[in-house]
Formats: structure tokens, C-alpha cells, sequence
């Protein structure tokens, strides 16, 4: 008996750096109030008050700036859209999950991709002072670009996403959902097959299933999955895109995305998302607009085209540029993308006609 108690004595000591709960360590990371939990003394060091402070600082400027004004525009303008509870493909998305949230709020699965690695489930107790508060700076310093331009800087966020025992996508998806106001139940490191099937064998495709009840009370899953999106690479590892298939129809979301889906190299990604949503949502340097053919999308144009920023300058649409001079145009009371700024930023959304419900035929009265 004696020792059983011992035992668990032991346990109980370091229980704290065998992690606390999964929505602790986010709400730790994204600075917010963890009394309570394991993680509450960590909250008293200097450091984690200096993170929770300059984060406070920075999300009250997003969310002045951005993310209130998605959550009252989306609505209004796209409800269809907003209401709609199908899966989300967020392709070349890193892990940005706070635009997938603030678009597509509803959705029931959250498929997101990029070349960078999932990374380790937080546990920031079993970090030591001095590398936690490094931890926390790093996190910061790799938000920071999102936070003030709505975008990852790719070649910054591989430096960044590395940088510390913090690394990987995880850590900054779990910030976000817990910012959003989600609760975060489970973290499950997952692979997938070649068949696009979650598999414990062998896998060129990692990736996390991160399980939470949404703001409307709902649960919710997220799929992020490290993978190439190119040709080649879905050729070579085609299990990522088989999972997507397996998801049903469902929304999709681009922007900044490098204009990769304007080469010839990227058609296979391109044509899935053409031919497996119902609603595409993006900035210009996602399809472009030559693919979205009049019988078979409805387009919706929002804000201002004043084409690409200077690295892309190549990827100029000037068949974009006279839809946006002859059409009817929205109002976009935020921006997005490259063109981050308000007034030259621009939302192209396609509406796919075989998702449009067709009115039923109505009977001719019988004479009598």
C-alpha cells in the first residue's frame, strides 16, 4: 500500500510536465486566462504576463480590423455561404485557421495543407523558464505577419515554425481556435494512405486531427496535413487529395496563395476544386478567372482589382481587371491577401450551378 501511495504522490508531483489538457496549453499559448488548470503558476511568470499583454494588444487590433468586420460581412453579403456546414478545403493554407474560422464558421470539417511540419502537441510545463518565455517571444515574432497583413510570409513562417521547442503548425492553429472562442476537446497525431485513409503504418503524408465545439456550440474537426501540392507531388503521394475526395462536396478557400494555381504545374489541385465545391472564396492569386466558365459558375465580385503586388506582377488578369470594370461590384470593408489593405484588396466568389437547388416543376392544372 505503501507503495502504491508513493506511487501516485510521485505521479501527481510531475503530473504538470506530462502537459496539461489540450484547450490549457491553447489558451496558455494564445495568452489567455488559464486559473484553474495545471498551467495557472506558469501564468504568474513575468514572461507569460509580457505575452498575454502584447498578444491582448494585437487581437484587439485584428479583430478591429479584420475579423468583426468578416463576421458582420459574411453574413449580410454571403449567407448562403456562412450558413453552409460542408467541409472546407483551404488549400496552401499553412496553419491559417483563423481566416477558415472567420469565413467559414460552420463548417463541419476543416481541411487545411501546406508544406510545413504539424509539429509536437504543446506541453509548456516541461519547458524551462527561460526556453518557455523564448518559446513564447518566438510565437509571437511568427503570428506577427498574419496578425498585421492577413497572411503568412512563407519563407519567414519556415524560419519561425522552427525556431523553438514550440514548433510546427499546431501550436499556432490551437492559438487560433482558442481566440475564436473554441474549446478544444482532443489532439490526435494522424497519417494518411496512399488511399487517403488514416492509416498507423508508414505515410509520406503527417498530419493532425484536432477536435473542438465550434462558437455555436457544435462539434467541429480540423485536418491540417503536411503535403506538395504540386503535380508531381500529389503524383508521387497522392493520399492527401484522396482524402479530400472522401470528404464529399464542400466550400473552399484561397488566398495568398502564390498564384500557384495559375501554372501548369498546379492544374491537378486547380481542377479539384473546380470540380468538388460548391462555393470557392478567394483572392486573385488563387484560380484564375479564366477557369470559372459562365455555364457552369455564378461569380461574385467584391472590392477593388488593381491587380498583383510587384513579386507577382506577372500574374496580371486582365480579363479579372474588365470583369471588375462591367460588372456590378460589392463592398469589401476589410482586406485580404497581397493587396492587404483596405480599398485595393479584391474577393472573387464562384458559386458552382450544379449546387444551385433547380426550382421543381410545377403541374398543369387537370380540367375538369
Amino acid at each position: 500500500m505503501k507503495s502504491c501511495a508513493l506511487f501516485f504522490a510521485l505521479l501527481f508531483c510531475f503530473a504538470p510536465a506530462y502537459a496539461a489538457s489540450p484547450n490549457d496549453e491553447a489558451r496558455f499559448l494564445a495568452g489567455l486566462n488559464v486559473d484553474g488548470s495545471r498551467l495557472e503558476e506558469f501564468a504568474r511568470d513575468p514572461a507569460w504576463q509580457e505575452h498575454s499583454a502584447e498578444f491582448q494588444r494585437a487581437w484587439l487590433d485584428v479583430e478591429e480590423r479584420q475579423l468583426g468586420p468578416i463576421r458582420s460581412w459574411m453574413p449580410g453579403t454571403l449567407g448562403f455561404v456562412h450558413a453552409d456546414p460542408s467541409p472546407l478545403f483551404y488549400m496552401f493554407s499553412g496553419p491559417d485557421m483563423l481566416y477558415a474560422h472567420a469565413f467559414f464558421p460552420n463548417a463541419s470539417t476543416y481541411v487545411l495543407c501546406g508544406r510545413e511540419p504539424v509539429g509536437e502537441v504543446p506541453n509548456v510545463a516541461a519547458l524551462k523558464p527561460e526556453v518557455r518565455a523564448a518559446a513564447l517571444g518566438n510565437l509571437r515574432k511568427s503570428l506577427n505577419a498574419i496578425l498585421s497583413y492577413s497572411f503568412f510570409i512563407t519563407a519567414d513562417m519556415k524560419n519561425d515554425l522552427t525556431a523553438t521547442q514550440l514548433s510546427g503548425t499546431l501550436p499556432v492553429m490551437m492559438v487560433f481556435l482558442a481566440r475564436a472562442g473554441c474549446v478544444i476537446t482532443s489532439v490526435e497525431q494522424v497519417k494518411l494512405d496512399a488511399a487517403g485513409g488514416l492509416t498507423q503504418g508508414k505515410s509520406k503524408t503527417p498530419g493532425v486531427k484536432v477536435v473542438f465545439t465550434g462558437t455555436r456550440g457544435k462539434e467541429q474537426t480540423l485536418y491540417y496535413f503536411q503535403t506538395d501540392l504540386s503535380n508531381w507531388g500529389i503524383k508521387d503521394n497522392p493520399g492527401f487529395m484522396a482524402f479530400c475526395a472522401k470528404q464529399g462536396q464542400g466550400n473552399a478557400l484561397v488566398k495568398a496563395a502564390s498564384y500557384l494555381m495559375h501554372l501548369n504545374e498546379f492544374s491537378t489541385v486547380r481542377d479539384f476544386l473546380l470540380s468538388s465545391t460548391r462555393n470557392v472564396m478567394q483572392d486573385d492569386s488563387g484560380i484564375p478567372w479564366r477557369y470559372f466558365q459562365p455555364k457552369e459558375w455564378m461569380m461574385g465580385l467584391y472590392g477593388n482589382y488593381v491587380g498583383p503586388i510587384n513579386l507577382f506582377k506577372q500574374h496580371d488578369q486582365a480579363d479579372l481587371r474588365a470583369a471588375f470594370a462591367q460588372q456590378p461590384v460589392g463592398e469589401l470593408p476589410f482586406g485580404v491577401g497581397y493587396q492587404w489593405k483596405p480599398g485595393i484588396s479584391s474577393m472573387i466568389v464562384g458559386t458552382a450551378l450544379r449546387s444551385v437547388p433547380k426550382a421543381a416543376a410545377v403541374a398543369e392544372p387537370v380540367a375538369e
